[in-house]
């Protein structure tokens, strides 16, 4: 599932309070932004087409919850841009992050990780 830029805030806003409803959502957007609400539910009902997004009425309410979980859409992500940038190669993907988009401290950090997975293949 591909999201854009503006899906991606609501689903983080959605993954950071839910259920929850349009304006809730709306209040709950980082970085000062702020749609219209009639923005906001067209974008959502967008989400729901592609289910990513429930929806449910109490009343005249519409409620919204997350049926994709951030993990999942990361890793969506990641495929995506593993598929289209690197022709698939997750060793390249990583290969060009540490290259040029890790820091020092970033690097050790990733050492360490790859060293606690690789214990964990050597205890199976």
């Amino acid at each position: 599932m591909k999201l854009t830029h503006a899906e991606w805030q609501l689903m983080k806003a959605l993954w950071r309070k839910h259920p929850a409803t349009v304006r809730e959502i709306g209040a709950n957007l980082t970085g000062g932004t702020k749609w219209a609400y009639s923005t906001a539910k067209t974008m959502l009902t967008r989400l729901v087409a592609k289910g990513a997004v429930s929806e449910r009425k109490i009343g005249n309410t519409a409620v919204y919850e997350p049926l994709v979980t951030s993990r999942r859409a990361r890793l969506a992500a990641l495929k995506s841009v593993a598929e289209e940038a690197f022709d698939g190669a997750f060793d390249t993907l990583v290969h060009f992050l540490v290259e040029e988009r890790l820091s020092a401290g970033e690097r050790k950090r990733l050492v360490k990780l790859l060293e606690a997975e690789m214990d964990k293949e050597d205890e199976k």
